[in-house]
């Protein structure tokens, strides 16, 4: 227990036995007697004290009414307080810790009995001090640790979007004829993505995603052209058949890649959404696409997505073999491959966002 000197307000009508009291204490506490609880409160407004030992029969305001005063005000309400009594019923006793009394003491008092009982009450205040303040420095680590775990998640997550682009940029940089091709397709299905949430469209699959995460795993969908020759990725022409199976394998090889990373990092809801992307973007919703045949919803929306992003985009993209498609025809070619290439509800979604997707072709050029 703290060894500074503890502040008591002695509180009885009787002289004689305020004196006494107040004998009894001062060689251990600061004692500041009150005839009244009236002059208690005087006290009060004026020294901060850590004890009250409170007489309850007297005159004018008793004791059960000063302490309920105490606790009602919540400058005083932490106070303990010791009554002093005559009484030795248990139904005083009671009433007096309903109201918030944390001990009694029978007059007339023995000092061994009552130091004690004040001793064991200011340790309790002691330690309830100790444990607000240890309280306080957890909640304050706590806040520390968290604000810490905030900006290393900042940190990692501005890391990963570093990478992912740099990756990107590197497909890009290898495939020149598709120039702008990853942000425009990513921005596309952005539009998608959030007319159908806003809009309620599939909002139970959509509510399991970490959208954020979605969106930037959308950069990865032909990574696997990494493996790629230049000499078919850069064609100036159209493919021959043998060319376009060896064009087809960059799905596996994206698929080989990204499983190689989940099998070194473990699970992540980014590298799930870019696994089904790198692997599904080329399905069909007929069961002619590749590179598994997938048929209707057996293909994932993450590939359902994409396929409508990578295709309306090649339609407005120029090829040395062709011109750049308007968006307005575009848009209808798409519009034909419902129920066929794409899902016939995910092209009632394209129809609502067309213009905007046509408005990001024109914003984002290769």
């Amino acid at each position: 227990m703290s060894m500074h000197r503890y502040k008591i307000i002695l509180v009885d009508d009787n002289m004689a036995s305020l004196t006494m009291g107040r004998n009894m204490l001062k060689t251990f506490y600061e004692v500041y007697p009150a005839p009244s609880a009236e002059k208690m409160f005087e006290i009060l407004k004026n020294i901060s004290v850590d004890l009250i030992l409170l007489d309850i029969d007297m005159p004018g305001m008793n004791g059960y009414d000063a302490i309920k005063k105490l606790k009602a005000d919540e400058r005083f309400v932490d106070i303990p307080v010791i009554f002093l009594t005559a009484k030795t019923d248990k139904d005083s006793e009671l009433e007096g810790f309903d109201l918030g009394a944390m001990d009694y003491v029978s007059k007339p008092f023995s000092a061994p009995l009552l130091l004690k009982r004040i001793e064991t009450q200011l340790l309790i205040v002691e330690q309830k001090k100790d444990l607000l303040e240890s309280h306080k420095k957890l909640k304050e680590y706590a806040e520390t640790l968290k604000s810490d775990v905030l900006e290393k998640t900042k940190e990692i997550s501005e890391l990963q979007s570093t990478v992912l682009t740099t990756v990107a940029d590197l497909v890009e940089f290898r495939d020149k004829l598709t120039g702008g091709h990853i942000m425009r397709t990513q921005l596309y299905i952005k539009a998608m993505v959030d007319y159908m949430q806003r809009n309620g469209v599939l909002k139970e699959e959509l509510a399991k995603w970490e959208m954020d995460l979605f969106l930037r795993s959308v950069q990865l969908h032909d990574v696997g052209k990494i493996g790629i020759s230049d000499l078919i990725l850069n064609k100036p022409g159209p493919l021959t058949k043998e060319e376009m199976c060896i064009m087809k394998t960059h799905v596996d090889i994206g698929v080989d890649a990204v499983e190689k990373i989940i099998s070194s990092v473990g699970e992540h809801a980014f590298l799930n959404h870019a696994l089904l992307v790198v692997g599904t973007h080329h399905e069909k919703w007929d069961g002619t696409g590749y590179p598994t045949g997938l048929k209707g919803k057996n293909i994932p929306l993450e590939g359902r997505l994409m396929a409508i992003a990578d295709v309306y985009d090649a339609l407005i993209s120029a090829r040395p073999y062709k011109e750049p498609m308007p968006p307005e025809k575009a848009g209808q070619i798409i519009e034909v491959g419902a129920g066929s290439h794409f899902d016939p509800e995910l092209l009632e979604v394209f129809k609502q966002v067309k213009e905007e997707f046509a408005k990001i072709a024109a914003q984002v050029k290769p």
